[in-house]
């Protein structure tokens, strides 16, 4: 199959999870939380480094490495900790929609806190692979950082379908890997054609929506084209997030011969060319 017959059938599979998000709006809910969480936590860590810095912008990296290693473990921590428990959240919340139930934010939010365990060890563990990557990166030459790039990318290929896997199978962080890996190379072959049309359609959200924003905004101030700009940004990317989730949660469903609403099989089964 051509890329860019792929990439056609990853788009109207992306026109299929928007028409899921449509009918269950409050599912953009997940990710705003978790974008909202990661902005605190963000901002937290900032000003701890700053703290232990003496509140001096320019002696932050001036620590111990195993300071550093420390931090940006706990970092990666509490972030993958907070994506993954809200994703998990919405992929069940999908995974009651496609059954026909009811579909609630508790729902999600209770099933991801009945899955704490799971998604704390999955945490742990990537924030262990994010911060050996990250420490590597730092002290590698041109070449080694472009090393690390690749891992960095054939890491977010591999656990493509972590998340549901998570959030239903009693696996462990290396069995969960093992397990996301095996559905993206043996069924489903290489290839992210809808991520890639994801993708597009966020940078052109943000072309179309975010910059005419700023635009209008910065006729009034420029700190308030600033804000709009920012806040329809972040608005775009929670709801492709959501869809995103809504997306891989359809695709798992399907690999399990798990009947999706809105979704074609024919179209899913194209989308991922199984490699001889």
């Amino acid at each position: 199959m051509s890329f860019l017959t792929r990439l056609s059938n990853g788009w109207q599979i992306s026109m299929n999870s928007f028409k899921v998000l449509k009918e269950n709006k409050q599912l953009i809910i997940f990710p705003l939380l978790s974008g909202i969480s990661m902005i605190f936590v963000m901002g937290s860590f900032f000003a701890v480094m700053l703290g232990i810095s003496g509140w001096d912008v320019d002696r932050i990296e001036d620590h111990n490495d195993w300071v550093y290693i420390g931090l940006t473990l706990l970092y990666y921590l509490v972030n993958y900790f907070v994506v993954v428990f809200f994703n998990v959240a919405l992929t069940h919340c999908t995974r009651l929609y496609f059954h026909g139930e009811e579909v609630t934010i508790s729902k999600g939010i209770e099933y991801s806190l009945s899955r704490i365990g799971a998604i704390f060890s999955w945490a742990l563990f990537a924030a262990t692979v994010g911060t050996l990557l990250k420490y590597l990166q730092d002290n590698a030459g041109w070449i080694g950082k472009i090393i690390i790039g690749i891992l960095g990318i054939a890491w977010s290929v591999t656990t493509f379908f972590v998340v549901p896997v998570i959030a239903y199978e009693n696996l462990g962080p290396l069995g969960a890997f093992k397990r996301s890996a095996s559905l993206m190379k043996n069924k489903w072959g290489e290839s992210a054609g809808a991520t890639f049309s994801f993708s597009i359609i966020q940078f052109l959200a943000i072309i179309i929506i975010s910059l005419p924003l700023l635009a209008l905004g910065a006729a009034i101030h420029i700190l308030v084209g600033i804000a709009l700009a920012l806040l329809s940004a972040f608005l775009i990317m929670a709801v492709l997030s959501a869809a995103q989730t809504i997306f891989i949660s359809a695709i798992y469903h399907n690999i399990n011969g798990d009947p999706v609403q809105h979704f074609n099989d024919q179209f899913v089964d194209n989308l991922f060319v199984h490699k001889s």
